[in-house]
């Protein structure tokens, strides 16, 4: 790399030359003209090796190709609705690791919160009417309003575990906002601020920060605020840690979850906190498939009724948002 910019900068600087030397070398002869010159003879320049800029192409992956090796009852629960789960202490470490050369490595992110219990999920949710990209992902993942329509099942009855989600202004100002529209272009990253209304604990205040990557996005989650029960502190500020990774792959939308908390021994000892966390990422799953489906049906609509400035790719495509 550390080459191929001092070779583009030796070009920029022989035409900067060239483009300002001229005038000097073409002074105003006393009859009016200006001195001969050659113009082979003038312009000759230190031969500079070509400027080739050689980027890898994008190949899309398959899910082996990221967490190779998984046994058939693995690969069964990773395209199912639950997908696949484990969890571990502070002592332990995940199962669920990606391959070297995949470029993913969550559960580095997860330990900068020193959690103390930490929950990875794998699932990958097929296609339906179409292959989809990151602007599908995106879009999916802008629909916080929708969060607190999931439910799971809880003694034969659906639970809403989340009374209310909604996007905030900001930190500091913490009013309400609305989802916007989905979007045309796609942002390298982009920070938002969400209030979760969790029926057991009250309001979580967190954050969420969502980058891009060559293959896929991220989506880290923190909370901003501490977390309280009634009038005690249950949880720090800045302690939570739920990390999304989403690639469009071959055979679906790959989500690879880690999310790790801290809590004192003696609310551990209290809480079943592998039930209770699990619930939560089911949530957030169902939520992920759901919005995927309908970026589906929304192709259909833009192929009858194209958006303007939006590029359609049925197998992948990028719009960067400069």
């Amino acid at each position: 790399m550390d080459t191929i910019r001092k070779n583009a900068f030796q070009v920029f600087l022989l035409l900067s030359l060239a483009i300002f030397i001229f005038p000097l070398g073409a002074q105003n002869n006393t009859e009016g003209g200006y001195d001969d010159f050659n113009d082979e003879d003038f312009l000759v320049f230190e031969q500079t090796p070509d400027l080739v800029i050689e980027a890898s192409p994008y190949v899309q992956r398959s899910y082996n190709d990221i967490f190779p090796g998984r046994t058939r009852a693995e690969i069964r629960s990773i395209f199912s609705d639950r997908g696949l789960r484990n969890s571990f202490d502070k002592d332990g470490a995940p199962q669920f690791t990606p391959s070297s050369a995949s470029g993913i490595d969550l559960f580095s992110l997860a330990k900068r919160k020193n959690p103390s219990h930490v929950i990875e999920a794998l699932i990958v949710i097929p296609y339906n009417k179409r292959e989809l990209d990151l602007l599908d992902i995106y879009n999916s993942l802008g629909r916080i309003e929708k969060i607190k329509d999931q439910t799971i099942m809880s003694r034969g009855n659906p639970l809403h575990v989340f009374t209310d989600t909604t996007r905030l202004q900001d930190a500091q100002n913490r009013r309400a906002i609305s989802d916007p529209p989905p979007s045309n272009r796609l942002p390298l990253s982009e920070t938002m601020y969400i209030r979760f209304r969790d029926a057991y604990i009250g309001d979580i205040f967190l954050r969420g920060e969502i980058t891009q990557s060559l293959y896929g996005m991220t989506y880290n989650i923190t909370n901003f605020r501490d977390i309280n029960f009634t009038i005690f502190r249950i949880m720090k500020a800045e302690r939570v840690s739920i990390i999304l990774y989403l690639e469009p792959v071959e055979e679906g939308i790959l989500v690879y979850s880690m999310s790790g908390i801290f809590l004192p021994d003696f609310i551990m000892d209290r809480l079943n906190l592998t039930a209770n966390i699990n619930a939560r990422i089911t949530i957030l799953l169902k939520w992920i498939a759901e919005g995927l489906r309908i970026q589906e049906n929304l192709a259909v609509d833009r192929l009858r009724e194209p958006i303007e400035g939006l590029i359609q790719n049925e197998q992948f495509s990028r719009l960067i948002n400069n």
